[in-house]
């Protein structure tokens, strides 16, 4: 005997697949689309579908942005670009009101136990910014786990012989704590008293 009909086992199936959602609270998920009315779960639908027409990656630094280049890569100064692992670490940041430089967003960090080298993430478009000239630091402000440590320092060894100040956020952040779940506090020390690597 099946536990669910069809439509609400395939969407507790889609909920299940988004990254910290398990099986109860698909469950939840779905049923609480279901006990929608039509036009709330209209409008639902219409904003997943509009995020992913609408959304696109800034052609300079990787953040979202729904123009090809993004408002922060439009209006500020180049001089300091703060990378970072994912665009939810942008947000982070943005939050502190403590950076007016740019981001370089990586779209992941290097980890040799998954498959992921230096090929497979954004350092080339960094490289190809810092070419082009008037970038004096690039502070690593990727996560404190083992794979953000690795990729600081990667990028680090790249950047030291080009001239280019290297910075690391301190870490008044807890190890292995990502960036997002970071405390506003703990994240605003770490990156006014980041250090050169």
């Amino acid at each position: 005997m099946k536990v669910f009909i069809e439509p609400i086992g395939r969407l507790i199936n889609e909920f299940s697949k988004l990254p910290g959602v398990g099986a109860k609270t698909a469950q939840r998920f779905a049923y609480k689309i279901i006990n929608m009315s039509d036009a709330e779960a209209s409008g639902f639908a219409e904003a997943i579908l509009n995020a992913k027409k609408k959304v696109k990656y800034c052609k300079i630094c990787g953040n979202f942005s729904e123009e090809d280049v993004c408002d922060v890569c439009k209006n500020r100064s180049a001089e300091v670009i703060c990378v970072v692992k994912e665009p939810k670490d942008v947000i982070a940041i943005e939050k502190l009101n403590e950076f007016n430089g740019v981001y370089h967003v990586l779209h992941g960090t290097i980890s040799p136990l998954d498959g992921v080298g230096p090929d497979d993430i954004n350092i080339k478009g960094l490289l190809s910014r810092i070419n082009d000239g008037g970038v004096k630091e690039v502070i690593m402000a990727t996560n404190t786990d083992v794979e953000g440590e690795a990729t600081a320092m990667y990028i680090s060894g790249l950047l030291k012989p080009l001239g280019i100040k290297v910075t690391r956020i301190a870490h008044g952040i807890p190890i292995g704590t990502d960036l997002e779940y970071a405390d506003e506090v703990s994240l605003a020390r770490a990156f006014v008293e980041r250090k050169i690597l």
